[in-house]
């Protein structure tokens, strides 16, 4: 993600309404003191647009991609991005931006811009799920139904506290039966309250929940939680708050 080589074509996709810094404005500031006066520019008013436009921008020979927004805009640039040799710059703008955290790309316009333009590329895993890419986090269960109530609006309104809301509202849903296979071998049978699929390691706050997830390592980490009730949920929560969640008799 980054490093600018010989780049002489650069494409800007981003959601109109998100913003930190100085907005949009400071980020065509900012690209223009690089010497990039005129990128191609598009901007979207919802995340689910950016798919269609990032394939255009590689259409038209986009060579560097800067992706303006929160984790849904990145997820999505990415599932259309994904296979291609076209790296992607990130400039967190949404609520959480948990990839830009993991792989510790600064909430500041200058700094981001910068590497975007001069650092290091690597080439990151993704995952499948439901027929899209992700390079974060996917889910079933508590975790999914928790993102979804917090979506758009309420995001915009409350900030992360729309996850903790949210997350509230969701505690005592009761248990699902799951089977799960491991690359053919059979893993998990049983009760589950939240399937996670992890491809990096930490959710917002710095809460690790995956101890060895590498978003280059090959490998998709996995976790079941089968908390049922609220006492059950605080217990699981308070030994993920301090770095523990795989010595919770309710996690695998």
């Amino acid at each position: 993600l980054g490093g600018r080589r010989e780049m002489t074509k650069i494409a800007v996709i981003a959601h109109a309404g998100k913003s930190f810094g100085g907005g949009l404005p400071e980020l065509r500031h900012e690209l223009e003191r690089r010497g990039i006066p005129d990128p191609m520019w598009v901007e979207v008013p919802k995340s689910k647009f950016a798919s269609k436009q990032v394939k255009r921008a590689l259409a038209d020979g986009a060579e560097l991609l800067f992706v303006w927004g929160g984790d849904g805009m990145v997820q999505r640039s990415i599932d259309a991005l994904a296979g291609s040799e076209t790296p992607l710059a990130i400039l967190p703008a949404g609520t959480a931006n948990l990839l830009a955290t993991n792989l510790g790309i600064p909430q500041d316009i200058r700094r981001a811009v910068a590497i975007g333009l001069d650092g290091e590329r690597r080439k990151l895993d993704v995952g499948r799920f439901n027929g899209e890419r992700f390079a974060v986090m996917a889910g079933a269960g508590f975790d999914a139904a928790m993102i979804e109530q917090a979506d758009g609006k309420l995001k915009d309104r409350l900030g992360r506290v729309a996850y903790v809301w949210s997350g509230s509202q969701n505690l005592r849903a009761k248990p699902f039966k799951a089977k799960i296979e491991v690359d053919g071998t059979p893993w998990y049978a049983g009760a589950a309250s939240c399937i996670l699929f992890g491809n990096v390691g930490r959710l917002f706050g710095g809460i690790e929940v995956f101890e060895h997830a590498r978003p280059d390592d090959g490998r998709l980490e996995l976790g079941v939680v089968n908390a049922d009730g609220i006492a059950d949920w605080m217990r699981t929560l308070a030994r993920t708050a301090v770095g523990h969640p795989e010595r919770s008799p309710l996690v695998q």
